[in-house]
Parts: structure tokens; C-alpha cells; sequence
């Protein structure tokens, strides 16, 4: 399956100033495939080494980072000859080698001619005692679940994707029927590419289902492995309360849906862990729509978005059945699933700094506020159903009047006085 993060890597291949690359993102979003892909598109070899493997050399790095000496280790593990101008290094799983993410710096400063990439599981929280993360030694690249761009890709939908490209937004949703439906398919199947790939072959929704809840179970098995076990309880009890946290009117994080009387002391170091490991995904508060939007975050209200919006239909339990049911599909528990999938989209692009704005009287609230890579502040609206009136949304429009401004709908692409009617499948592409 196509992902649109080769292009990063390729770009990576063809800096003469490249330094080993470090892979991050949540356990299974297809990090190891699309390394290999990569490898053997683009090198005549590829020195794969799998730490969590039983015979891997996984102290290699123990002795000292004499890189002649870690080279001729993995030529014998291997049976191959590395060659720095020809030969793609990868170690997978390198959170499982003691000092392997230290080793990166030293392979940059002393051998910058070696091209490697490092990945692993969970690899912003787990890092072994006495390592620090080699930062300014390596690069780093992030990859999350896959878009829905990549979804229409991996459903055989080329000619589609190729309208969306050109931007033709009045051209595209001409397709508006055909993309609606692939927007429900990618709404209960989400981005997990094991899911995905299994839809595409079988269209089977139970098998989807149930390859996402092994997904599930196995990010709560890496829970009690990686965690602090005094914070474990609590990771536990933030991470079963997204759904419900998602279902509010107002999707501000509140303590108390969680417990009563649960307080932000209490559950902090577990939200941080979730967010770290690139399972949960935090959006604040600003407090006035100024340049730059950061100034303004009150760093004590935030929405928490799910890594997946898949996943978040199976822990919602959302049955299949609905997708027949018109638009009910979008409108499931107040829009959560409308509100992940425009934030999941959003998030994809690195230009955009994403936020949220409420109103005074915290009775509105502006869904998204996000700041261009060209200082523009635009206002965005979720709407997941046939009634498009947003008092929010126009109430911060005519005391802003921000030069653009979206409402992200079912409805098709229409330039309006105020603002900008987006079909909710292309937001991830328009801009």
C-alpha cells in the first residue's frame, strides 16, 4: 500500500548532509513495512536487524561505539558486507538494544557516511535508563495512521486521487455520492494499515473489527509492559474514557467524567505518557486569535483526539449496521467521529498549528483554530449533519472576520459571504 511518507524518505536519501533518521509513531502504523518498501525501491541492499528478535545482537552496542567494531558485528549477524554508499542500515525494535538510540550519535559524528534508520514501538516513552534522546545527531520522521487520501489509494481509487490532486474542488465533488461512501468505509475502518489492507482485499467489516480489537488489546498489553506501574491504573482509565470524553457537546477534557472528583494532578503524568507514546493526541485552548496562536494556548484546557478514527469506532462499539443508515454514520454520539477523522486529517499536515477556541461563557465553542505555515489564522467547523448553522462558527466570524474561514460538511465545495463550505473527504488536501 502506497504511503505519502516515502517522499520524505527518498528526500532523505538525496541530502549529501543526511543524518540517521529515527522513525516515530504509535505501535502498528505500518513504520516496518514502509522501511522495507523503501529499502528495496532504493538500495541494492538493505541490513534489516530486528532487536526484539531472540537471536539478535542486542548488546552490541554494550562495549563501546567503536563503529569498525558495530559494522563487523552486524556483517556477521547478517551474512552480508555492508557498504556505506549502497547499503540501507535499519534497526528495528531499538528501544530493545541497551544504548542503541545512543549509538545513532556516534554514527553520525564519526561515520556520517553509513545511512540508517532506527525504528521502534512506543520509542518516545520507552528509552532505557542513563540514554538521552541524540537530539541535533538525528533526524526524526513521524508517521501516523494512513489518511484518507491513502485509503482511497489502497481501495484502487488512482483517478480519483488524481482529481484530488489537481484541486478541482468543484470537479471532485461531481464524485461527491462515491466519496461519501468512502468516507463512512474510512470512518469505521480508520487508518491502521492491517485493517485497511483487509478491507481492501475482503471487505469483510467483522474481520476489520476484529483485527482493530487485537490492535486495542495489544496498546493496553504495551501499557502494563512500558509503564510506570504507580501511573498504570490511571493510563488505563484516561485511555477507556476518550470515547465518552468525545461524546460531550463541549469536548474539553473534563477530569470529572472520568471520576468524580478526579483532579489534574491526578491524571497529568498519564495523560503525558498516552500523548508521548503517540496514542493520544492533545489540542488547546487559545485565548484570542492572534498571531502567533501559541502565545495565546491555555495550557489547562485542551481536547484529547484518539490516534485512530477506527479505533475510536471500535472502542465506541459502533456497529457496522449504521453505515446503511444514511448519515447517521457522522452523526454517532454528538459528531465525535466527524470532529477525530477533520483532526486526524489536519494533523497530517506539519505547516498547520491546530488548536480550539472557546467563547466566554464557555457555552460555544470554535472547533478548530489553526495557524498556516504563512501566519493566516482560520477559523474550522465541524459539521456532521444536514443542519449547517453553527452559532459558534458565526459568532466568531462576524466579531473576527477572518479572511478565510471553513465549515468542514457533507454538503459540497460553495464559496459563501462568510466562509467556505469543504466536503469533510478532501480537508485533509485542501491546504
Amino acid at each position: 500500500m502506497y504511503r505519502t511518507a516515502i517522499k520524505q524518505l527518498i528526500d532523505w536519501k538525496l541530502d549529501q548532509r543526511k543524518k540517521p533518521i529515527v522513525f516515530l509513531g504509535a505501535r502498528q502504523v505500518g513504520k516496518t513495512y514502509l522501511i522495507k518498501e523503501f529499502g528495496k525501491s532504493e538500495y541494492r541492499k538493505m541490513a534489516y536487524i530486528n532487536f526484539d528478535d531472540i537471536d539478535a545482537p542486542k548488546n552490541i552496542f554494550q562495549d563501546n561505539f567503536n563503529i569498525s567494531r558495530i559494522i563487523a558485528g552486524l556483517n556477521a549477524y547478517l551474512n552480508i558486507r555492508i557498504t556505506p554508499e549502497d547499503t540501507l542500515i535499519v534497526f528495528d525494535e531499538i528501544q530493545a538494544a541497551p544504548r542503541g538510540i545512543t549509538s545513532l550519535k556516534y554514527f553520525n559524528e564519526n561515520a556520517p557516511e553509513y545511512q540508517i534508520i532506527a525504528a521502534g514501538s512506543l520509542l518516545g516513552v520507552k528509552i532505557h535508563p542513563n540514554e538521552s534522546f541524540p537530539v541535533g545527531k538525528v533526524q526524526t520522521l513521524h508517521l501516523y495512521p494512513m489518511s484518507f487520501y491513502e485509503f482511497l489509494l489502497a481501495m484502487g481509487e488512482e483517478l480519483l486521487v488524481e482529481q484530488i490532486d489537481k484541486k478541482d474542488w468543484e470537479l471532485v465533488t461531481a464524485f461527491n455520492t462515491r466519496l461519501l461512501n468512502y468516507l463512512r468505509y474510512y470512518l469505521y475502518v480508520g487508518g491502521m494499515p492491517a485493517a485497511v489492507a483487509d478491507f481492501a482485499e475482503n471487505r469483510d467489516w467483522i474481520k476489520v473489527r476484529k483485527i482493530q480489537n487485537e490492535i486495542l488489546s495489544n496498546y493496553q498489553n504495551d501499557f502494563s509492559k512500558y509503564a510506570p506501574k504507580d501511573i498504570l491504573p490511571r493510563i488505563n482509565m484516561v485511555w477507556e474514557n476518550i470515547p465518552a470524553q468525545l461524546a460531550k457537546e463541549n469536548k474539553k477534557f473534563v477530569y470529572g467524567v472520568m471520576k468524580e472528583g478526579a483532579r489534574a494532578k491526578d491524571f497529568e503524568l498519564a495523560i503525558q505518557w498516552l500523548t508521548d507514546a503517540g496514542l493520544l493526541h492533545k489540542v488547546y485552548c487559545v485565548t484570542k486569535p492572534a498571531l502567533p496562536l501559541v502565545a495565546y494556548q491555555y495550557l489547562s484546557a485542551f481536547k484529547l483526539y484518539h490516534n485512530d478514527v477506527g479505533l475510536l469506532a471500535a472502542m465506541s462499539k459502533l456497529n457496522a449496521k449504521t453505515l446503511l443508515n444514511g448519515d447517521a454514520f457522522f452523526t454517532e454520539f454528538k459528531g465525535a467521529l466527524a470532529e477525530q477523522f477533520v483532526y486526524q486529517q489536519l494533523a497530517l499536515n506539519k505547516n498547520l498549528s491546530i488548536n480550539y477556541f472557546p467563547f466566554e461563557n464557555s457555552k460555544y465553542e470554535l472547533d478548530f483554530l489553526i495557524q498556516t505555515e504563512e501566519g493566516e489564522i482560520i477559523p474550522v467547523e465541524v459539521k456532521s449533519g444536514e443542519n449547517l448553522k453553527a452559532r459558534s462558527f458565526k459568532l466568531f466570524c462576524e466579531k473576527y472576520q477572518p479572511k478565510n474561514a471553513i465549515r468542514a460538511s457533507l454538503s459540497d465545495y460553495k464559496q459563501e459571504s462568510l466562509m467556505t463550505n469543504v466536503p469533510l473527504y478532501i480537508i485533509g488536501n485542501y491546504f
